[in-house]
């Protein structure tokens, strides 16, 4: 029975969300394919998504960043906790290494941890890296030159990617360095089919109403100016977060009994920041976008070119977000044509046909 051990950051739910449509692909393909997924992500998020046989084996297997909310990376944490990580990195390696081995898979998949990649190539067996960014171009922009072990720490994280046996570089995507060879392959996304006619119902959205979804992925954000909200004439907005009583005009997801993905495609617009998932999603669908830029993000401006290169999008200030003054934005997205012809969420299937030699 083929086994593939996958490593997941648990930065958010973004990396798992592109691993699982590739398990489910490469499925497809090879017969009677499980996994072992090794993450910090909970089994609830695969449950309703992952159709092969998988275990789960809880273990945090990188960083990423650390975030005050999900517009903002607290930095000082951030190194913080990376020291901690690459503290004994030789023996981390060694032990992750050896639970890999008791587990004896065919291959090594990662999305995009370097302690799990330096442990597949330690074992010996196929390791493959996947993802739309990689750690080191993440961290590079906020390392201090005078805090040696901020080198120490970037160098450990592209020795390690650099043993991978390939990177499969999921579009649109940053210009991956610390792996070779790289191996493009398109956009993964699985958007839910559009349901707004059921929607409109269980907000009780007028014919002339639009409806907005206002989320900021995984990282919840906790200010959302809500007076400004329910004064907006002529919208409806469902926010994924808590919402206060008594308001008409907006209401939280929580309360709707639909899938975030299942109301992200069945809205006539989505406020959000550029992360992966939900733009490769929203232009996918045609859905226009207004996004509020964080800026020290190296992975947005792959997201943001992707957005306006092939869908419809404004950004929107920090600042005019956090007043209400989103009417510009929004009437400036929605007036925006339609360019050019996305290219196809082909990522899925373009990975597992290069993974099904390995397993």
């Amino acid at each position: 029975m083929p086994l593939i051990w996958c490593s997941i950051s648990g930065h958010g739910y973004g990396h798992a969300a592109q691993v699982v449509p590739v398990l489910n692909a490469l499925g497809r393909l090879v017969p009677n394919l499980s996994a072992i997924l090794r993450t910090s992500v909970p089994a609830d998020f695969f449950e309703p998504r992952l159709d092969i046989p998988w275990q789960l084996k809880v273990g945090q297997q990188d960083i990423g960043c650390i975030q005050d909310g999900p517009l903002k990376i607290d930095v000082s944490r951030t190194w913080a906790a990376h020291s901690v990580l690459h503290s004994d990195w030789q023996q981390k390696i060694e032990a992750e290494a050896a639970l890999i081995r008791s587990a004896g898979p065919a291959c090594f998949l990662s999305d995009i941890s370097h302690l799990g990649i330096a442990a597949g190539a330690a074992t010996g067996i196929p390791t493959i890296g996947l993802c739309s960014l990689s750690w080191d171009l993440v961290l590079e922009p906020f390392a201090d030159p005078v805090r040696c072990e901020h080198a120490t720490i970037l160098r450990q994280i592209r020795e390690a990617y650099a043993k991978a046996d390939c990177f499969l570089r999921v579009a649109p995507a940053l210009a991956i360095t610390a792996f070779h060879p790289v191996r493009e392959i398109g956009p993964i996304a699985e958007p839910a089919v559009p349901q707004p006619a059921a929607l409109r119902k269980a907000i009780g959205a007028g014919q002339s109403e639009r409806v907005v979804l206002v989320g900021f992925g995984g990282i919840a954000l906790r200010a959302f100016p809500f007076e400004h909200m329910e004064a907006m004439d002529g919208f409806r907005f469902v926010v994924d977060g808590v919402v206060p009583n008594g308001l008409t005009r907006v209401l939280s997801l929580a309360s709707l009994g639909m899938t975030f993905k299942a109301v992200m495609a069945s809205v006539d617009m989505i406020l959000t920041k550029p992360g992966y998932g939900t733009i490769v999603e929203a232009v996918a669908l045609g859905i226009p976008v207004v996004y509020v830029r964080r800026y020290n993000f190296p992975d947005e401006p792959p997201l943001v070119d992707h957005l306006h290169r092939y869908g419809r999008g404004a950004e929107l200030s920090l600042a005019d977000f956090l007043q209400g003054r989103w009417n510009a934005a929004i009437e400036q997205a929605f007036a925006r044509p339609l360019s050019s012809t996305p290219p196809p969420l082909s990522g899925a299937q373009d990975a597992a046909h290069i993974l099904k030699d390995y397993v």
